[in-house]
This record gives structure tokens, C-alpha cells and sequence, in this order.
């Protein structure tokens, strides 16, 4: 009943958001069941212990888990055995109720907990809300062993690097009482190691699976722009609750010189202008992942992989516009509405549609960009970057059709193109090595040939068999 009050009220205030919901739950269908036969050797719905990761994938992430079930073959069950383990190494580091003298060893070995049969964890405090996954996860261990050496091998590797980098910063935590990061360098090694490490393992998983060129595996900088620009819009959205959960990943580079002591000032002390600043500063070093993000992109072939990379980051830019700017990112945490989130999923099926949305979005923020901001300029020129990028691989004027594509007669550019058509035509015709044979030539030069040819052989014929007469005698 709540759903159809929503939804009424939805109608009447923003119709046209109405009709984006009903058109996506109509006409978008799932890509793929996986609790269907067909994909039981894949998806492993038929063992009690993989769908109970299944139910586990559904109850940690709603978002993920709708694209991770529609990747192609193993790699569904594989990302979700991968998202699984990093959901539960994540989860005890969250957790500030673990003494550091216990959580250290178990952050630093959990690479190999993960594949030690029966081992699960019963001591999360009792307000962590994924504990349930860490009360099970002998259930998770059961499939991460199931899985083929080349995946396990990858998701392994991953898990130790970034445990590492977790218990680095747990460590100063417990130390210091809190976490600053100073320079935004600290704050690009802390983003890597809790997402880009995430994008390198997804792209070596790609290769792996051969579903995706075996070069991709070495696009490492690009995969790890992917996992920036994802984890970097999540710190700027959840700065209200990431503050009073004494979370502090925003830079004190970036915040400290406009007068700041403490995190919280931004919103206690009602220096909206000065905030404002900062958020943009935020903003523009999230967005020089962006055309990183859209390299890594191209080099997709398989549509699957495709959807579960560009829905995240398309969504990204979204929340980016949504935030910048915006005061009321400082009070409560702020999201995109439903419909545009539907519309963003509906578009995200290639390149040019993704770089469209990134153009979108990047004139939105430029557009509500202020001059007397300090990172005006800075922000105008990385706008400018994205729409430079997608000039230069999808010019606007050239439309595509339903057979060829249309160049826009209004656009100058389109007369530049039309003449360098034609200065190459010309220069073809000039050229006489493309002149055209004479009409009358070929038939007659042919008929000569075979006409000599069969004189030639009758010739031969006729001096064989006359030989035979004269010299060979008669039995």
C-alpha cells in the first residue's frame, strides 16, 4: 500500500518521472535467471551453500547484486564470491568495537581464513549490520574453494594487498583515535586500496574469463581510475554520516585552508560559502578520473561486462552534479531520485550513449559552477577535458542513422568534412593508375588470347599424333 501511495503521489508531482519507472519496469528485462536450469552449472543455484551467498549478495547490496547476476556465465557467481569476501574484510575493518591487537592479525591473514574450511567470525559488535555474513562465512569459504585456480588466484592476490593497506590504516586509527588524511596523495593511496584494487581484480577477472581481450589485464592506471572516481563520489555523498560516525577521508589539503579545525565545522559553524569551496575542490578531483574511466570503457567487448562497469559510473557523475554545489549534502546524505537512476541503467549499453551521459552531467556542474569560486578555472577545464573527449571520439556532428550515418548540415565542421571528401575524390580521378579501362579493349585482347591459345594446342596436338604415325611401328 505505501509502494502505490509513493507512486500516486509520484504521478501527480513528477509525471514525468512517473512514466520513466513505468516504462523501466515494463520494457527492461533481466538479461539473465540465474535460479533457472539452464544456469545451474554456472550459477550454482543448485547447492544450498551458493544460494545462500546469492541470498547474501541481495541482503549487502541490492545495487551490485542486480548487475553482478546478469554477467555472463561464471563470471556471476565468480564477482559474487568476490564481492562477498571483500564485503566481509571490509566489515571487520569498519568495526571499531574490535581491539586493534585482534583485529590486526585478522586483517593481515585474512587472504588465507578465506580458504580455510569452517572458519567463520563471531565477533563483530552487535550494531554492524553485515555481521551476518562474517556469522556464516564458512558457507562463503565452501565456494571461494569451489572456484576455478584462475579466479581464485586473482580475488587471493587482491584480498592480501588491500588487507594490508586496511590494517595500515585500521593501525593509525587505533592509535591516534581518528584518521586525517593530509595530502590528497594520501587520499588517492587510501581510495586505491579500498576500490582501486577492487578495479584491478575485476579487469584481471575479465581477461581471465576470456571474455575480454588479454591485454586488458595490463590497463591497470585505467582500473584504477574506474575504482576512484566510484569511491571518491560515495566520500563526497556520505560526508554527514562518514563525520558523526568519525569517519575522515576528505582531505585536510583541500578543507584546512579556508579555516576549518574540524570536519564537522562545515556544517556546525554555517560557513555555507567556504563549504560550498570545498565541495567543489572535492568534486573536481573526483572528475580527473573521468575520462580515464571512459578509456577503460572502450576497450570493453563483452555487453554484460559493459553494463556492470558503466551503470556504476554513469550513476557517479549523477550523484557528482547532484552534490556540487549543493548545501544540503552537508545536513543529510543525498541521492539521485529512482527515475533518473531507471533512465541511467536504460541508457548505459555503449560507449557513445555512457560519453553522452558524462557530457550531460559535466555541463551540468559547469553550469552551476560560480566564478568567485577559488576552483572556478580548475573546474571549467576539467568540463572541458570531458567534452573534449567526446568530441574527439564521438563528434557531435556526425548523427547516426538507420543505415549511414548523417553529417549536420549546420555544423561548420560538416562543409570542412565535405571538402576533404571531395579534394580526395579529385585526387583519386587524377591519379592514373585509377583510370578506367577502355570499353572496347577487353573483349577483343581476350578473344585474341583464346583463340591463339587453341591454335597453339592443335598445333601440338597435330605434330604428336603424326610423329606416332611416322616413327612408331605397327604391331
Amino acid at each position: 500500500m505505501g509502494k502505490l501511495t509513493s507512486l500516486l503521489g509520484l504521478l501527480l508531482t513528477h509525471p514525468l518521472e512517473f512514466r520513466t519507472l513505468v516504462h523501466f519496469y515494463l520494457y527492461h528485462e533481466t538479461k539473465r535467471d540465474i535460479t533457472a536450469q539452464q544456469e545451474h552449472p554456472t550459477s550454482g543455484w543448485d547447492r544450498a551453500s551458493m544460494r545462500r551467498c546469492w541470498e547474501f549478495l541481495d541482503t549487502t547490496s541490492r545495487s551490485f547484486a542486480a548487475v553482478i547476476k546478469e554477467l555472463d556465465g561464471d563470471l556471476a557467481r565468480t564477482i559474487c564470491m568476490y564481492y562477498l569476501i571483500l564485503r566481509g574484510l571490509d566489515t571487520i575493518e569498519d568495526d571499531m568495537t574490535i581491539p586493534d591487537e585482534k583485529k590486526q592479525p585478522i586483517l593481515r591473514q585474512f587472504h588465507n581464513l578465506t580458504v580455510t574450511p569452517g572458519w567463520n567470525f563471531t565477533e563483530n559488535g552487535p550494531d554492524e549490520k553485515d555481521r551476518y555474513l562474517l556469522l556464516e562465512y564458512h558457507t562463503v569459504v565452501e565456494e571461494v574453494n569451489r572456484l576455478p585456480p584462475q579466479y581464485k588466484a586473482v580475488i587471493l592476490d587482491i584480498c592480501q594487498k588491500m588487507e594490508n593497506g586496511m590494517a595500515d590504516y585500521a593501525h593509525k586509527a587505533a592509535t591516534n583515535g581518528t584518521v586525517y588524511l593530509e595530502t590528497i596523495a594520501d587520499y588517492d593511496l587510501y581510495c586505491h586500496y579500498v576500490a582501486g584494487l577492487v578495479g584491478e581484480g575485476l579487469t584481471r577477472i575479465w581477461s581471465a574469463s576470456g571474455k575480454e581481450a588479454s591485454f586488458l589485464c595490463d590497463q591497470l592506471e585505467l582500473a584504477n581510475s574506474m575504482g576512484l572516481l566510484l569511491q571518491k563520489t560515495n566520500i563526497i555523498r556520505d560526508f554527514r554520516e562518514d563525520v558523526e560516525e568519525r569517519r575522515f577521508f576528505w582531505p585536510r589539503e583541500i578543507w584546512a585552508k579556508y579555516g576549518f579545525n574540524e570536519m564537522k565545522d562545515m556544517y556546525e559553524k554555517g560557513d555555507v560559502e567556504h563549504a560550498t569551496w570545498i565541495q567543489s575542490g572535492m568534486v573536481l578531483d573526483a572528475l580527473r578520473h573521468a575520462c580515464d574511466s571512459l578509456d577503460y570503457l572502450r576497450l570493453l567487448k563483452n555487453q554484460s561486462v559493459f553494463v556492470f562497469c558503466a551503470v556504476p559510473v554513469s550513476m557517479a557523475m549523477a550523484t557528482l552534479a547532484l552534490c556540487f554545489m549543493n548545501p544540503e549534502m552537508f545536513q543529510r546524505n543525498i541521492k539521485i531520485r529512482k527515475a533518473e537512476a531507471a533512465r541511467l541503467i536504460m541508457r548505459s549499453t555503449n560507449t557513445r550513449e555512457v560519453a553522452l551521459i558524462f557530457r550531460e552531467y559535466a555541463r551540468k556542474i559547469h553550469h552551476k559552477a560560480k566564478p568567485h569560486d577559488p576552483n572556478f578555472l580548475k573546474i571549467s577545464v576539467m568540463c572541458g577535458k570531458i567534452e573534449q573527449w567526446c568530441e574527439q571520439n564521438f563528434p557531435s556532428f556526425v548523427i547516426l542513422g538507420e543505415k549511414d550515418p548523417v553529417y549536420d548540415s549546420a555544423d561548420k565542421r560538416t562543409a570542412i568534412y565535405r571538402a576533404e571528401e571531395k579534394r580526395v575524390a579529385e585526387r583519386l580521378a587524377a591519379d592514373p593508375r585509377n583510370a578506367p579501362l577502355p570499353q572496347d579493349l577487353f573483349p577483343w585482347e581476350l578473344a585474341t588470347y583464346v583463340v591463339g591459345a587453341m591454335l597453339l594446342m592443335l598445333g601440338l596436338s597435330s605434330l604428336i599424333v603424326w610423329v606416332m604415325l611416322k616413327f612408331i611401328p605397327q604391331a
